[in-house]
C-alpha cells in the first residue's frame, strides 16, 4: 500500500492539472445529480417494527384520514386583547388559503369548532333541562291516569258489589220458584190445587216481578260492565303510551348522562382560549410527516402568514416550522475559519494552510451531493447530509494536514519536492489510509444496530470519510507540486537542510510523573462522565428551538394557555373483542375514554374515529405534560400496560411522542451492542497494528473514557442546562435519541486516528532500537505537534455546529468536540503515554504463535522510507543524532532481514 500511495503521490505531484481537472469534473457531476434526482430531507424518524409504528399502521387500515400530518398554527393578538368577531372571520380566511397547496387535506378553523363544542355543552344542558321537564308532565299524566285507575277501580267495586247482591237476590227467587213449584205439584197430588190455584198464580207472580227487577238490574250493571271496560281500555291505551315514553325519556336521559360523562373527559380540550387572545387552527395534510415536501410546508406558511390579519401574529409548530434546508450557517463557518486560523498559525504562512481547506471543502461537497443524491430513493433524514459535512470537514482538513506535515518536514530537511510529496503520502498518506478506514468500519458498523436511518447516516458518513481520504491522498498531492517550496515560508526556504530541522535526542518521563498524570487524568474524565449515569433519550420539542422562532413561541403560547400537555398529544386505538350497534357506540366510547382518564397524568381523552363496523375506535389522549417528559414516557407504557381491558379491548398507543419514546427506546438497548462492536474492532485493529495486547487495551480503555466524559458533559449541557447560557440552551430536555450512538462511532474513528499517528510513531521508535520508554516520548514528541494542530481543527469544526441553525445538530456538534478534546488531549496525550511508560518493555508484549499468524501492516511506511531516505538522516555536527542515525540503519538492517525471514 505504501509503495503504491508514493507512486500515486508522486505523480500526483508531477501532473496536478490533470487531478484538479478530474476532482472539478466529478465535483460538478455530483452536484448535478443532486439538483437532478435530489428528494425531501424530514425531520423525523421511523423504525420499522415499532409499537407506533404497528397501530399507525393498523389504523390507517380502518379509519381514513388519521395518518397524515397535522399542523397547528397559533394565533395571538399582539397586544393582548380579545380576539373580535371581524378577526375571527380572517383567521377563518387565512386557514383556507393553505387549501392552495395540494399535499392539504383540510383545515379546521378554531372558532368554529370551539362554537361547535360550545353548542354541543349547550345542547346537553338544554337537554337535561328538556328531559326534566318531559319527565315532570310524564309524571303529572301518569298521576292522572293513577286518578282515573282509581276511580274506575271503584266503580268496578260497585259494580261487582251490585252483582252479588244479584245473584244474592236471584238465589233467594230461585229458592222461591223452587217452594213454588214443590207446592204446585204437592197441591195437584192432593187435590188441593183447585182451591190453591189462585194464591199459587199470585205467588207467581211475584216471582215473576222479582225475576224482572232482577234481569233489569243485572242488564244496568252489566251496561256500567261495558263502560267501565271501555274507560279501562283507554286507560290503559294511555299507561301504554305513557310507559313508552318514559322508556324513551329514560334512554334520552341514559344517553345524555353518557354524552356528559364523555364531555367531562374531554373538558380539559379547546381550540380558543379561556381570555379569548389566542386560538390554535390545524392544517391537516394529506402526506406524512416523512413524505410531505419542504416546499409545500413553505408554501402553507407563506399563505397563511400574508392573510393573517393587523393585530394579530401566527405560529406555526414544529412539524412544519422546522427547516430541514440548509446544510452550512454561519457558525460551522466561522468554525471552518478558526481552523484556518490554526493552521496558519501552525505553518506560519497561507498557501499551505488553505491546502487542507481546499481539498476538505471539495471532498465534502463531492461526498455529501453524492449522497443526497439518492435522498429521493431512501428516507434520508435532516442530519444524515450534515453528518457527511461534519465528517468531511473535520477528517478532511486533519488527513490532508497529517500528509502536508509531513512533506513541509521533509522539504525543510533538503528533499526534493516531487519526492517529498511522494513520501508524505506512502507514509502519512498510509496512515490516512489506515485511520480513514477505521472511520469507515465505525460508520459502516452503524447498519448492524438494524435502525434504517441510522444505517443511512453511518453510510453517507462513511461515503464521505471514503471521500475525504480519496482527496487527501490525491489532491493534496496535486496541489502541493503545484505550489512547491511555496509549502514553506520565506524563511523555512531559507535553511532547508540546517541541522535545526533534526530531531533532538529524548528522555524518558519520570514513574512518579506517568503515575500522576494518569490518576489524575483518568479521574477528570470520571468525573466528567457522572452526569451520563441519568441519561434520558428523546427528541427535541419546541422548546429547543431558538426563542425566536415561530416553532418556539407556538410551543411556549400553546403550553401558557392551553397546557403542555397539548403539544405531546397521543392517539389511543381500541379494538373492540365485537362490533357494538350505533346505539350501544357512545357507551363504548364512554366506557374506553373513562377508563383512560383513570390513568394517572391524562388530563383529557376524546374519540376522534371510529371505523365503518363501530369495531374499531381512536382516541386523542391529552397528556399532562410535554412530549420529552418523563411522565409522558411513563404514560405510554402505562396505558399499554392496560391492554386488554377487562372486556377484551386491545388498547394501542401511537402519536408523535409514543413514536418518539419508542424510537429513543430502541436506540437505548441498541447502544450497548453497538458499543460491543466497536470495542471488539478496536480491539483487532489495534493488534494487527501494533502488534501488541496491552497497547490495545489502553487505547479502548482510553477511548472509553473519552466516550463516556463526552456523554457526561452533553448530559450536563443539554439535560441539566449547565452552562444553558453559553451554549444556547434555555429549556433543557432529554438527549438526543440517536446522539450516543453516534458519539460513540465517530469518536471511535478519531480516537482510532489519534492513536495510529501517536502509537505508530512510538513502535517505529521502538523496533528502531529505542528502549520502551524513551519511544514514548518519542513517539508523542514525533506527533505532538500535528495531533494538537488536527484536534484543535477538528475541535474547531465540531464547535462550529454548536450553534447550527438546526437544533438537531447542535448536541452532536457538542459531543464530538468534548469527545475530541477528552481523547486527543487527556488519553492520548497524558493516560496512554503514562500508562505505556508505567508498563514498560510488556506493552509490546505478544505471544509468537499470534505474532506468527496476524498480517503485518506497515501503517507508517517505514519500509517505503528506507527505501527513499530522508536528506541529513546523519548530521555530523551532532553527534547525538549520528549515534540515534547510526543505530535507526543498524535496526533496520534487523527488521528488513526479520521481513525477509518472515516471508521466506
Amino acid at each position: 500500500m505504501a509503495n503504491l500511495l508514493y507512486r500515486l503521490g508522486h505523480s500526483s505531484s508531477r501532473h496536478p492539472f490533470v487531478v484538479i481537472t478530474a476532482w472539478i469534473l466529478t465535483l460538478l457531476v455530483a452536484g448535478g445529480a443532486f439538483l437532478a434526482f435530489g428528494g425531501t430531507l424530514t425531520q423525523s424518524f421511523s423504525i420499522p417494527g415499532t409499537e407506533t409504528e404497528k397501530v399507525t399502521d393498523r389504523m390507517s387500515e380502518e379509519i381514513d384520514g388519521l395518518d397524515g400530518l397535522s399542523a397547528r398554527v397559533v394565533f395571538q393578538t399582539a397586544d393582548g386583547s380579545e380576539i373580535t368577531e371581524e378577526q375571527q372571520a380572517q383567521i377563518a380566511a387565512a386557514l383556507e388559503t393553505a387549501l392552495d397547496t395540494a399535499s392539504v387535506e383540510a383545515v379546521v378553523d378554531p372558532f368554529a369548532t370551539q362554537a361547535e363544542l360550545e353548542a354541543q355543552l349547550q345542547q346537553l344542558e338544554d337537554g337535561a333541562a328538556e328531559i326534566e321537564a318531559n319527565q315532570a308532565e310524564i309524571d303529572a299524566n301518569q298521576a292522572e291516569i293513577d286518578a282515573s285507575q282509581d276511580e274506575i277501580d271503584a266503580q268496578q267495586a260497585q259494580i261487582d258489589a251490585g252483582l252479588a247482591e244479584l245473584e244474592s237476590q236471584q238465589s233467594e227467587l230461585d229458592a222461591g220458584q223452587e217452594q213454588l213449584d214443590a207446592a204446585i205439584e204437592a197441591a195437584k197430588e192432593d187435590g188441593t190445587y183447585a182451591y190453591a190455584e189462585a194464591t199459587f198464580a199470585e205467588q207467581q207472580a211475584q216471582i215473576d216481578a222479582g225475576q224482572q227487577q232482577i234481569d233489569a238490574a243485572r242488564t244496568q250493571l252489566e251496561e256500567g260492565q261495558a263502560q267501565l271496560d271501555a274507560g279501562q281500555a283507554q286507560l290503559d291505551d294511555g299507561q301504554a303510551q305513557l310507559d313508552e315514553g318514559q322508556a324513551q325519556l329514560d334512554a334520552a336521559a341514559e344517553q345524555l348522562e353518557l354524552g356528559k360523562r364523555l364531555a367531562a373527559a374531554a373538558a380539559e380540550i379547546r381550540t380558543v382560549s379561556d381570555d379569548g387572545t389566542t386560538a390554535l387552527g390545524i392544517v391537516q395534510f394529506s402526506e406524512t410527516a416523512f413524505t410531505l415536501e419542504q416546499a409545500d410546508k413553505d408554501s402553507v406558511m407563506d399563505a397563511i402568514t400574508e392573510a393573517t390579519p393587523e393585530g394579530l401574529n401566527s405560529y406555526f409548530s414544529a412539524d412544519i416550522a422546522t427547516s430541514v434546508e440548509g446544510i452550512i450557517g454561519v457558525g460551522e463557518i466561522v468554525g471552518v475559519l478558526l481552523a484556518l486560523v490554526v493552521l496558519i498559525v501552525m505553518m506560519r504562512t497561507l498557501i499551505p494552510a488553505l491546502l487542507p481547506i481546499v481539498t476538505s471543502v471539495i471532498g465534502v461537497g463531492v461526498g455529501v451531493a453524492t449522497a443526497m443524491a439518492f435522498s429521493d430513493v431512501v428516507e434520508m433524514s435532516s442530519v444524515t447530509p450534515i453528518l457527511g459535512v461534519m465528517l468531511g470537514l473535520a477528517v478532511g482538513i486533519d488527513y490532508s494536514l497529517f500528509i502536508v506535515n509531513r512533506h513541509r518536514s521533509q522539504l525543510r530537511r533538503g528533499m526534493e519536492v516531487h519526492e517529498s510529496v511522494g513520501l508524505a503520502n506512502g507514509t502519512s498518506g498510509n496512515a490516512v489510509v489506515f485511520a480513514g478506514t477505521t472511520v469507515l468500519i465505525a460508520l459502516l458498523a452503524l447498519n448492524v444496530t438494524g435502525i434504517p436511518f441510522l444505517g443511512i447516516m453511518g453510510s453517507v458518513g462513511a461515503f464521505s470519510v471514503l471521500v475525504a481520504v480519496a482527496v487527501a491522498v490525491t489532491l493534496t498531492p496535486a496541489l502541493l507540486g503545484l505550489i512547491g517550496m511555496r509549502a514553506l515560508n520565506k524563511k523555512a526556504r531559507a535553511t532547508v537542510g540546517a541541522p535545526e530541522h533534526h530531531e533532538a535526542p529524548v528522555e524518558p518521563m519520570t514513574t512518579w510523573k506517568a503515575v500522576l498524570s494518569a490518576v489524575v487524568a483518568s479521574a477528570l474524565l470520571l468525573v466528567i462522565a457522572i452526569p451520563a449515569l441519568s441519561m434520558r433519550l428523546g427528541l427535541p420539542d419546541g422548546t429547543q428551538e431558538p426563542t425566536d422562532s415561530t416553532q418556539y413561541q407556538a410551543y411556549t403560547i400553546t403550553d401558557a394557555k392551553f397546557g403542555e400537555g397539548l403539544n405531546g398529544t397521543l392517539l389511543v386505538t381500541a379494538e373492540l373483542p365485537e362490533a357494538v350497534s350505533d346505539d350501544d357506540l357512545l357507551a363504548a366510547e364512554v366506557s374506553i375514554a373513562e377508563t383512560l382518564m383513570a390513568v394517572e397524568d391524562v388530563t383529557a381523552a376524546t374519540p376522534v374515529g371510529v371505523n365503518d363496523d363501530n369495531s374499531f375506535i381512536a382516541f386523542q389522549v391529552i397528556p399532562a405534560e410535554g412530549p420529552s417528559s418523563q411522565s409522558t414516557e411513563d404514560l405510554v407504557h402505562e396505558l399499554r400496560d392496560l391492554t386488554p381491558l377487562e372486556d377484551g379491548t386491545v388498547l394501542g398507543v401511537a402519536g408523535e411522542a409514543s413514536g418518539n419514546i419508542d424510537i429513543s427506546e430502541l436506540l437505548a438497548n441498541a447502544l450497548p451492542i453497538y458499543l460491543v462492536v466497536v470495542v471488539g474492532l478496536s480491539l483487532i485493529i489495534l493488534i494487527v497494528v501494533f502488534r501488541s495486547l496491552l497497547v490495545p487495551l489502553m487505547a479502548t480503555f482510553g477511548f472509553v473514557l473519552s466516550l463516556f466524559a463526552s456523554f457526561g458533559a452533553v448530559v450536563a449541557v443539554y439535560q441539566w442546562g449547565w452552562l444553558g447560557g453559553i451554549f444556547g440552551v434555555h429549556d433543557p430536555g432529554p438527549v438526543l435519541n440517536f446522539l450516543p450512538i453516534i458519539l460513540t462511532g465517530v469518536l471511535f474513528g478519531l480516537a482510532m486516528d489519534y492513536q495510529l499517528f501517536l502509537g505508530s510513531g512510538m513502535r517505529e521508535s521502538y523496533v528502531h532500537g529505542m528502549d520502551a520508554r524513551r519511544a514514548v516520548v518519542a513517539g508523542r514528541r514525533h506527533g505532538r505537534a500535528v495531533v494538537t494542530a488536527a484536534a484543535i481543527i477538528m475541535m474547531s469544526v465540531f464547535g462550529g455546529f454548536i450553534f447550527s441553525h438546526i437544533n438537531l445538530i447542535r448536541p452532536m456538534g457538542f459531543g464530538l468536540a468534548v469527545g475530541v478534546l477528552a481523547d486527543a488531549f487527556v488519553v492520548r496525550m497524558l493516560i496512554i503515554p503514562a500508562l505505556m511508560h508505567l508498563a514498560g518493555e510488556k506493552a509490546w508484549w505478544m505471544p509468537k504463535w499470534l505474532d506468527r499468524i496476524l498480517p503485518n501492516v506497515d501503517v507508517e511506511g517505514a519500509a517505503l522510507e528506507r527505501s527513499h531516505p530522508v536528506p541529513h538522516a546523519e548530521d555530523a555536527d551532532n553527534a547525538d543524532n549520528a549515534a540515534v542515525a547510526e543505530s535507526e540503519s543498524t535496526d533496520d538492517a534487523a527488521v528488513t532481514e526479520g521481513e525477509a525471514d518472515t516471508k521466506a
